[in-house]
């Protein structure tokens, strides 16, 4: 983490729960004891328009309230964005873009305009329908950005985690049940090629 603070812009689709995932590593931080911020940039509301999100994460108070130019990490939660946005964009070498693809990154770094950092995939699609029973590719790309960032301890990050599920679904146990196990699994398959 340079300067002590690491920044994360996320690229998604409206409707696919990158600004929640963004909200929930900000509240998993400040419940970790780190000083936080979170917050979306929309273009023209609508489902499946772009939308991009940020996260700043710092262990000293930041004074800096503008869009992140220059992030450490970038999350792309949908890979047909590769083709319209330059997700990599102001990324720092040092740092790395993880994408929700099942495709390999020989196919991918075409698309992500001379970026040589590291590039680390995960199957959002595949793990969050074999443990949600459905399409939800924002706690697969959570849990991905927090092992490859290494910002949270994994240990402490699963266990704020379930209590915010806990919280939140209170009355649908199969729902922290699951989202538990997608963020685990999430952590194990997230790789870099």
């Amino acid at each position: 983490m340079s300067d002590k603070r690491l920044e994360i812009r996320w690229h998604g689709r409206g409707g696919q729960g990158a600004k929640t995932a963004c909200m929930l590593l900000a509240d998993a931080a400040f419940a970790a004891g780190k000083y936080v911020q979170g917050f979306p940039e929309y273009g023209p509301e609508r489902m499946g328009a772009p939308i991009t999100a940020y996260n700043r994460i710092s262990d000293e108070r930041c004074s800096v309230h503008s869009y992140i130019y220059n992030p450490d990490y970038v999350v792309v939660v949908d890979e047909t964005l590769l083709s319209s946005v330059d997700v990599t964009h102001g990324l720092k070498e040092d740092g790395a873009v993880v994408i929700n693809s099942a495709k390999p990154v020989s196919e991918l770094r075409p698309y992500l305009h001379g970026y040589e950092g590291e590039v680390y995939t995960i199957d959002a699609r595949k793990i969050s329908e074999e443990c949600l029973g459905a399409y939800f590719p924002n706690t697969p790309m959570l849990a991905a950005v927090v092992e490859v960032s290494k910002v949270l301890d994994p240990d402490r990050f699963v266990q704020d985690m379930e209590a915010s599920f806990q919280h939140k679904f209170a009355t649908k146990p199969q729902v922290i049940e699951g989202n538990m196990r997608c963020l685990e699994e999430s952590m194990k398959e997230v790789r870099a090629q």
